[in-house]
């Protein structure tokens, strides 16, 4: 269950979107428009990006995409961690969230946001800073767009009592990544790596900083560097290009250049002079080694290398690193990366081993591995298969226009948003000895930062390279030519039933095709085969999930490494997953290789070899991970909470498992177990697929067939029914010591189905209670006025096929607001069913609500997984036309009723886990405040 789908944004964004990562330009590019507004300069023009420049420095990005009915606004501005001053650590993040806040013209942003469906979000890195929506593609939406970012850049309030409330809600970010051990040796190791420049500084920055920062500081900063000589705006998707760049100029063009000159940076990192050490000690449950190692800086030509030798080490199940520690069970899981940066860099790796298991054998282990690198020349084969892996992430990635603008963030804040061109051309270039030669320039022992300081009488120095000249290096360059382009495709519901052929036969697999022309050709498809009953799969959870994760580590054909690479060369990317009493497939790849990915998903499925090796490895795994989870105040709350409202027997499927069950469950499977139930309860004649994007429908609809139209499971398949049982109110607090952070998360089961006539009024009551972008009365009430907590919202969800629906809410916190949080929770819930929603918040959230089911309808991914489920519930996408059409029709009083008769606070399971031992010690330890002085007679004494 995601019960945190409205967190604002992620210091450590830059992992997620896999910085120093490749990207490649889909786009067709018009012609340039004839003439250019005044003022107006055009720049380079790169696979269907075209830069101008405003006279007042602004850079623009247009990135057209007719295929997608969407539009993504994104704007970054070249400031990040690194550019603050002493005092002013987590200044650049935390000025990230006062944005939020309101402008001029926009007092109230996430009301806005949420009004017009938008998809938003700001990001923080070491660079830079951004922002960006995805919206339906209107006039209206893109105008609203440009105007709101024009203003923000430089009309945002910043105002003092905001920054009161929301200094809190950053510290209670920067409490949410204090609770992972993992996370806090990294941010130690990367420190400790850095004497002096400012990449050694978290970019959610030190507590201290980000509680005392004056607000004549922040609005200091804020001047300075958000300004349009400092900035620039990407606009992607379905855009006319001439008409928008005048847009664009009307917005932007007015605000003045800026009479300040910026200085970038100046420090420069020394050369390291001996191996560095850490030790952390904290609470947990695993033990992690690390490494980190300084680099190049992301503009440079052998930064490629440096990826593809991380990959050729940590990829899994062929990487140097999985083999010397996990294949030899010294750890039960290892990762490394880089990152992309404009001033010379990091890479970093780390390995994570059970309590039992000895830290100084995984630290030998990994760092002779690293060592080796250098010494062991890479093979062609090694260095083929990271380059495929990372090639393919390249071209995946940015099929995908509305991510872009994301992307090029970090492109830009290297230097230029040409580089991530460049970087994917040296990529393709990288041979072994490129590899060995940059292992043997920066893995050394005294540009090391590990553990303890080491004297060395001969130190064996390494040099880092500034930057190159990044204007040089991007001169002249003109990348390729363009990729298949997408259609204009309508994602009306109607619209999709007309164009989705359905294949429904009984006993073997349904199908639901849609074709359609996309940008590089890509198609996603979706496959989900149901198995079993209540009494067939009694005492079989852990199997079945097992079973499900075993699949992919090798068939009867092929080695688990065969597989993956298969599908590398073959441009998929493959998921499995699923225990209970199904499994799914989720696939996306391209016109050409979609046969070759089904037939080798096929033999995925049917023919999976369970070898003990790779059982004992997975075991080790999920070991691991469940430990990892045992002092979690957001893993304790999240299993309590689903053991309270679902409380089955334990030999039931549904059966939520204590983390100690789900020990000693692992350790008694046995891989026999794994090969009967997939024997019994594997088979196609209850199966459903759909795909959806470019693909010819005849032979796709064959090779499914071939592959699975006479594949049955021996054991019969009959849904298991949803059950809402009896339960009393209660709350559950759990402790987990030595966290800073504290989870809470309440609801309650009650009957209701989909298609019951009040579950359009409650969908809409609780996107209005809990939903939306920072707008909800739970986010206003408690994120934006009062400040308790970084994360906070609610859920409501309803069975298709039985009356079980659930209510959820969450919050995020520090342990010492936990009376606050509650009270101000609890009052909210009140007011909701005592004063209901007004006819303005209805209207708002209609209109938003309506435009976002819009923008989800427009993902293939999502609308593939869309058919799949409706197959199994023989509907079609009438549903969701005839659920547009209640949403229109709501009126507050409706909303208010339905809200009244099933949001019920009495009826609340409440859990809450955090360190409140340490919390109730701290708050009375605190002073007590002075009693207020005597009222003079202001006579004189």
């Amino acid at each position: 269950m995601n019960i945190y789908p409205n967190l604002l944004c992620r210091w450590s964004v830059a992992a997620a979107l896999t910085l120093g990562g490749p990207l490649l330009a889909l786009a067709q590019t018009p012609a340039a428009p004839a003439a250019l507004p005044a003022g107006v300069t055009k720049g380079a023009s790169v696979e269907g990006i075209t830069e101008y420049q405003l006279k007042n420095g602004l850079k623009v990005l247009l990135y057209p995409d007719v295929s997608k009915p969407t539009v993504t606004v994104n704007i970054t501005y070249l400031v990040g961690s690194r550019h603050e001053g002493l005092g002013e650590a987590g200044m650049a993040h935390l000025l990230e969230h006062m944005v939020f806040k309101g402008s001029t013209k926009h007092p109230n942003v996430p009301q806005e946001l949420t009004a017009h469906g938008a998809r938003p979000n700001g990001t923080t890195w070491l660079d830079r800073t951004n922002y960006f929506e995805t919206f339906a593609a209107t006039d209206e939406n893109l105008k609203w767009a440009l105007d709101l970012e024009s203003d923000r850049m430089v009309n945002s309030f910043i105002k003092k009592s905001d920054l009161e409330t929301e200094f809190s809600v950053v510290r209670n970010e920067f409490e949410i990544g204090e609770n992972s051990p993992q996370n806090v040796l990294n941010e130690r190791v990367v420190a400790t790596a850095f004497l002096w420049h400012n990449y050694g500084k978290s970019t959610i920055g030190n507590r201290s900083d980000i509680e005392r920062v004056p607000i004549e500081n922040l609005q200091a900063f804020y001047k300075r560097y958000y300004q349009p000589d400092n900035a620039v705006l990407v606009v992607a998707g379905k855009i006319d290009e001439a008409k928008t760049l005048a847009l664009v100029n009307d917005y932007f063009g007015a605000i003045p250049r800026p009479a300040r000159i910026l200085t970038d940076s100046h420090t420069i990192e020394p050369i390291q002079d001996g191996e560095r050490n850490v030790v952390l000690r904290r609470v947990g449950d695993t033990k992690v080694v690390a490494a980190g190692y300084h680099i190049m800086p992301g503009s440079h030509p052998d930064y490629a290398a440096m990826d593809v030798l991380v990959e050729l080490l940590t990829s899994e199940p062929a990487g140097r690193l999985y083999k010397n520690l996990v294949e030899t069970k010294k750890a039960s899981s290892q990762y490394g990366y880089t990152f992309s940066l404009k001033e010379p860099g990091f890479v970093y790796f780390a390995t994570e081993l059970l309590k039992d298991k000895s830290i100084d054998e995984a630290k030998a282990a990994m760092l002779n591995t690293l060592d080796s690198a250098s010494i062991t020349l890479a093979s062609a084969e090694e260095v083929g298969r990271a380059r495929a892996k990372l090639l393919k992430d390249v071209e995946l990635q940015f099929r995908n226009t509305d991510r872009v603008g994301l992307a090029m963030s970090e492109f830009i804040a290297t230097g230029d948003w040409r580089l991530g061109f460049i970087y994917r051309d040296q990529l393709e270039k990288v041979t072994p000895a490129d590899v060995q030669r940059v292992a043997k320039q920066y893995f050394k022992p005294s540009n090391r930062t590990v553990g303890l300081f080491m004297p060395d009488a001969t130190p064996d120095r390494t040099e880092v390279p500034e930057a190159p000249d990044v204007a040089a290096l991007v001169s002249g360059y003109k990348g390729r030519a363009l990729v298949a382009q997408g259609e204009a495709f309508d994602a009306s519901p109607a619209n999709i039933d007309g164009r989705t052929k359905r294949i429904e036969q009984p006993n073997t697999v349904e199908l639901a095709l849609l074709p359609k022309l996309t940008k590089g050709n890509e198609v996603n498809a979706r496959m989900t085969i149901r198995y079993g009953d209540i009494k067939s799969l009694m005492n079989k959870g852990t199997v079945s999930e097992l079973t499900a994760n075993m699949l992919n580590k090798g068939t009867s054909t092929r080695t688990r490494q065969q597989i993956k690479d298969e599908l590398d060369k073959l441009k998929a990317q493959v998921d499995f997953f699923g225990g209970g009493n199904n499994v799914n497939v989720i696939i996306k790849t391209d016109k050409a290789n979609l046969p070759a990915v089904v037939r080798l998903v096929a033999d995925v499925l049917k023919n999976p070899v369970f070898s003990a090796d790779e059982f004992d490895k997975l075991r080790q795994e999920q070991l691991a991970g469940i430990e990892s989870q045992r002092s979690e105040p957001m893993a304790q709350a999240s299993n309590a909470y689903s053991r309270a409202i679902n409380p089955y027997d334990k030999e039931d499927v549904r059966y939520t498992q204590t983390f100690d069950e789900q020990v000693a469950a692992l350790k008694a499977a046995k891989l026999e177990d794994l090969k009967t139930f997939h024997q019994q309860f594997y088979g196609a004649q209850n199966a459903t697929v759909s795909v959806v994007g470019d693909f010819d429908e005849p032979v796709m609809r064959k090779v499914i067939m071939d592959e699975f139209g006479s594949w049955k499971a021996k054991m019969p398949f009959s849904r298991i029914v949803s059950e809402v049982k009896p339960l009393k109110s209660e709350t559950i607090a759990l402790e987990t010591p030595d966290k800073a952070n504290a989870m809470l998360l309440a609801g309650y089961m009650f009957p209701l189905r989909d298609d019951d006539p009040d579950y359009a009024a409650l969908v809409l009551g609780n996107y209005m209670l809990g939903g939306g972008f920072l707008n909800s009365r739970l986010a206003t009430r408690i994120r934006q006025k009062e400040g308790i907590s970084y994360g906070v919202g609610s859920q409501l969800s309803a069975s298709s096929l039985d009356k079980s629906a659930n209510f959820t809410t969450y919050a995020m916190y520090n342990p010492e607001n936990t009376d606050r949080l509650e009270k101000a929770f609890r009052e909210e819930l009140d007011k909701v069913r005592t004063d209901g929603f007004t006819a303005e918040e209805v209207a708002a959230a209609k209109s938003g609500f309506l435009q976002s089911r819009q923008v989800t309808r427009a993902q293939d991914p999502s609308l593939a997984g869309t058919l799949n489920n409706y197959l199994y519930l023989n509907r079609t996408m009438a549903f969701d036309a005839d659920l547009d059409k209640k949403f229109e029709a709501l009126t507050p009083a409706q909303i208010n009723a339905a809200v009244k008769k099933h949001i019920d606070p009495a009826k609340l399971i409440l859990i809450k886990a955090g360190d409140f031992a340490k919390a109730k010690k701290a708050l009375a330890d605190k002073p007590t405040p002075p009693a207020p002085a005597a009222v003079g007679t202001g006579k004189k004494q």
